[in-house]
């Protein structure tokens, strides 16, 4: 058998399937890998970045993998194909895919039982065995969720799920971080997401940094957790994200940062941190690392960009989705919901709390509550006052200012009234975006920008200016 046979069998076992043809860049994977090539001399040949090459391969892979009902990758493909060569012959269209099953000369037989008897040892990796009865078939291999909250509510996040689902499952992410004000949200949807994409992952485990663990303390307890799927547990946590497909989320990130500093510096003894995450950005492997923070690190911020395999979702509020939340309290005046979720910018957090003092206070009419014309934060605002604590002096002098204008604002009068160099400005500006509190208007031509109007009225509530 060789290459051309490959290629054309393929092509038509895909079409088939998609109704699509092998497209040129999939049949440049096909060859290279026929020939032994990695991705990176097949980027090369065929003009295209590696990254690019690795992402269309691992789709490929895929449904190769879903047609033959076999673990396909770059490593047994020739292999496998070599094998089902040498058992029928391949040219003669005696092998057809029917029912998702190979049959072979007029036998229909599981593909995977072929070449298991051919070569038993192309078994022992399989991630997702083709048993369509076996109860275990959407979960991962292996799972620790125990420092994972417990979600008992979750309000509707279809854009934001399939923005992460698009991220790590067709553009194969390997950071994401996903950051917000506290109780926004970000846990919940992380959890939310786990449920509807483990079966794409042979391992899901969660930590919590919330305690403040050194990394070498948190390597040492994720290899415990992870070589228990290994006879000879690997060296390095990166080992296993290369061996399997690992989906690792991190908690409270925020606990590792220093207060009263720029967003996103680490603790003391807590920088080797930013160097591991570099480290799983940049290297090779089909695993992914979710990051959940009230701020974003500041090498994720310097290392993003088009072509890279990192991406940040900023989580805002639940926009019409927060209906829910005031649907579970029966609030009246329906007719006004939205203009309540509006003023409270759909914080979760904040729409549980109003609810509750609408349905205690106020009968459950939301018109009697916004005609009191009070915004009331109650317990909010000691989550506000751990973000105002957290900010740097020269943060919160531009905070200050931002919170007394009705408008937008614009760097350079800031320089004149505050008193501070641009570059003091620039860094301050970049600090409040990476912590969320500040937003860019959408003036194309103009730089000017907002503070969360959420923020601004606990700023006018406690009396800061």
């Amino acid at each position: 058998m060789d290459i051309q046979e490959v290629l054309q069998w393929t092509d038509e076992q895909v079409f088939a399937k998609t109704g699509k043809h092998l497209d040129s860049l999939q049949k440049a994977i096909l060859e290279g890998t026929w020939q032994h090539q990695k991705y990176g001399e097949i980027a090369e040949n065929y003009n295209c970045s590696h990254d690019h090459v690795k992402k269309q391969a691992w789709k490929l892979w895929k449904l190769l993998s879903d047609i033959l009902e076999e673990d396909i990758k770059q490593s047994n493909f020739r292999s496998l194909f070599e094998t089902l060569g040498s058992y029928s012959n391949i040219t003669n269209n005696c092998v057809n895919i029917v029912n998702n099953s190979v049959n072979l000369n007029g036998k229909n037989s599981q593909f995977s039982e072929i070449t298991q008897h051919q070569n038993p040892d192309l078994q022992k990796d399989r991630s997702h065995p083709p048993n369509n009865n076996n109860p275990n078939l959407n979960q991962p291999r292996k799972s620790d969720l125990t420092e994972a909250p417990e979600v008992l509510s979750f309000y509707d996040r279809t854009s934001e799920l399939s923005t992460l689902k698009q991220w790590i499952l067709e553009e194969q992410m390997r950071l994401i971080t996903i950051y917000g004000l506290s109780e926004i949200g970000k846990s919940a949807i992380a959890v939310q997401l786990i449920k509807e994409i483990q079966q794409e992952f042979d391992i899901i485990i969660w930590r919590s940094l919330s305690q403040k663990p050194l990394l070498l303390e948190l390597k040492t307890n994720l290899i415990q957790c992870l070589s228990q799927t290994e006879d000879s547990p690997l060296p390095t946590v990166l080992d296993y994200f290369r061996s399997y497909r690992c989906l690792l989320i991190l908690d409270d990130l925020q606990s590792i940062f220093i207060s009263g500093q720029l967003a996103g510096q680490y603790l003391p003894n807590y920088e080797d941190y930013g160097l591991f995450f570099k480290q799983i950005a940049t290297s090779c492997h089909p695993s992914c690392l979710i990051l959940l923070s009230w701020e974003k690190p500041r090498e994720i911020y310097i290392l993003e960009g088009k072509n890279s395999c990192i991406r940040t979702l900023h989580l805002q509020g639940l926009g019409e989705g927060g209906k829910a939340i005031l649907e579970e309290k029966e609030l009246l005046d329906e007719e006004q919901w939205l203009e309540l979720i509006n003023l409270y910018q759909g914080h979760p957090m904040a729409l549980k709390l109003i609810a509750n003092t609408i349905d205690n206070l106020f009968n459950g009419y939301v018109s009697n509550f916004l005609n009191s014309k009070t915004v009331f934060l109650g317990d909010l605002e000691f989550l506000f006052q751990s973000h105002w604590q957290r900010l740097s002096v020269v943060e919160k002098q531009i905070i200050i200012e931002m919170a007394n204008q009705s408008e937008e604002v614009e760097i350079e009068p800031m320089i004149l009234v505050l008193k501070l160099s641009l570059d003091e400005i620039i860094n301050g500006i970049q600090s409040l975006q990476r912590r969320g509190l500040l937003e860019r208007g959408k003036e194309a031509n103009h730089s000017k920008f907002f503070l969360d109007p959420l923020f601004k009225i606990y700023m006018s509530k406690k009396g800061i200016n």
